[in-house]
Order: C-alpha cells, then sequence, then structure tokens
C-alpha cells in the first residue's frame, strides 16, 4: 500500500520561507516523476512543481525562482523549499505520485 505524507507547512508571513516535504511508503521515488500541485479555495487543484526520476525539474511560472523541488533518494523524500512566498502562494499542497495522492498540508501567507 502506497502512502504520501506531507509535512512541513503553517503559517508564514509574506516574503519568508517554508520548506515542505513529502515522504513515500510503498513505493520509490526515484524513477517516476513527482510532483506538487496545489488548492486555493474555490480554485482548481494546479500544478506547482515536478521532478523526474533523471532528477530533471520543471515549475509553473508563478513559483519559478522562488521554489526549489528536490529528491532524496536515501530517505525516499521530495522537498519544496518555497521561498519569497506571497498571499497568493496561500493553499492546500500536495504530494503526487503515479496515482496516489497525500493528504496536502496547508501554507498560510499572511499579507
Amino acid at each position: 500500500q502506497v502512502q504520501l505524507m506531507e509535512s512541513g507547512g503553517g503559517l508564514v508571513q509574506a516574503g519568508g520561507s517554508l520548506r515542505l516535504s513529502c515522504a513515500a511508503s510503498g513505493t520509490i521515488f526515484s524513477v517516476y516523476p513527482v510532483y506538487w500541485y496545489r488548492q486555493a479555495p474555490g480554485k482548481r487543484r494546479e500544478f506547482v512543481a515536478q521532478i523526474t526520476g533523471d532528477g530533471y525539474t520543471n515549475y509553473a511560472d508563478s513559483v519559478r525562482g522562488r521554489f526549489t523541488i528536490s529528491r532524496d533518494i536515501a530517505t525516499n523524500t521530495v522537498s519544496l523549499q518555497m521561498s519569497t512566498l506571497k498571499p497568493e502562494d496561500t493553499a492546500i499542497y500536495y504530494c503526487h505520485h503515479r496515482a496516489d495522492w497525500g493528504q496536502g498540508t496547508q501554507v498560510t501567507v499572511s499579507s
């Protein structure tokens, strides 16, 4: 059984930073892509970032240059370092791998 567990969300002021983590059990992150998505209240879930098995990364235009996705093969964890946070980054952030989703972690950025 695959489980994805996000952590690291919280409340931060605009301009601040947070680091999200996604830990996996029952699967290995080193082969297939891992994605971060987010969903703000009243909005559709949207793509934030991805890292492939080869380590290739891609970002949504809205976060490029501020967010960094990385992978730790030893701990089977994917992280999302978020800097220069804006109020519009407020959302529930989800980890996604193959057909599986985590439960999400809330990020709230105050102005």
